[in-house]
């Protein structure tokens, strides 16, 4: 128990922000690397539609890892634009694969939003889900 509670400690000491949107967490070993360089996005809200009704909803938190400090500055100016993908790639999702009923298939999930956000921004190395859940209406 206690193990849990100091690994829960740690990921959140490396997910937290630094001042200007950017959270930083040194590299594993000798490599001389500058470490990684974590965006974190807003909720993302979108609407699940079935049969041409509202069903549920459709949550995710997201964070976005950088190659390198340039690219992460870069991705903070960027953020409405990749949050404007994430959006279209959730609402895309919702409509084929989500349910307020059954679990979200975070992996197809993942696969859809890395797929948008990499588009929109080639030098985003990794997106990284958070936290997702569905709810029904």
């Amino acid at each position: 128990m206690r193990r849990s509670k100091l690994a829960a400690l740690g990921l959140a000491a490396v997910a937290t922000p630094l001042p200007g949107g950017l959270a930083q967490a040194s590299g594993g070993g000798g490599g001389g690397g500058e470490g990684l360089n974590l965006v974190p996005m807003d909720e993302i809200t979108v609407p699940i539609i079935d049969a041409d009704r509202m069903a549920g909803s459709l949550y995710f938190k997201l964070v976005l890892e950088a190659g390198n400090s340039q690219v992460a500055a870069q991705v903070i100016k960027d953020l409405p634009v990749l949050r404007a993908a994430s959006v279209a790639a959730g609402l895309e999702f919702a409509r084929l694969n989500a349910s307020g009923l059954r679990a979200v298939d975070a992996e197809q999930l993942d696969h859809d939003l890395t797929a948008a956000i990499k588009a929109a921004q080639p030098g985003i190395t990794r997106v990284l889900i958070v936290e997702v859940r569905a709810s029904q209406r």
